[in-house]
């Protein structure tokens, strides 16, 4: 007697997709935080004093209340 073959679906989440250009300005510290990128650093920097510039290359901490959006746009960050 040959037996059917019976296939058994396992319920599964669906995999969640990353927003790519998230993925692309946000980072995690080692400690869990995430980081982004200062902004008004990209042109103009003719008239903006070099104490002003070096401030702004500095990686600065998202704030707490953007963290859960952040988190759902980055699901496996």
């Amino acid at each position: 007697m040959i037996k059917d073959c019976v296939q058994t679906q396992v319920n599964v989440m669906p995999k969640l997709k990353t927003r790519r250009a998230a993925a692309k300005r946000f980072r995690r510290s080692g400690s869990g935080k995430i980081m982004r990128r200062k902004a008004f650093k990209n042109h103009l920097l003719q008239k903006k004093s070099t104490a002003r510039k070096t401030n702004l290359s500095q990686i600065a901490v998202v704030a707490e209340e953007d963290v859960p959006n952040i988190e759902a746009m980055l699901p496996y960050l």
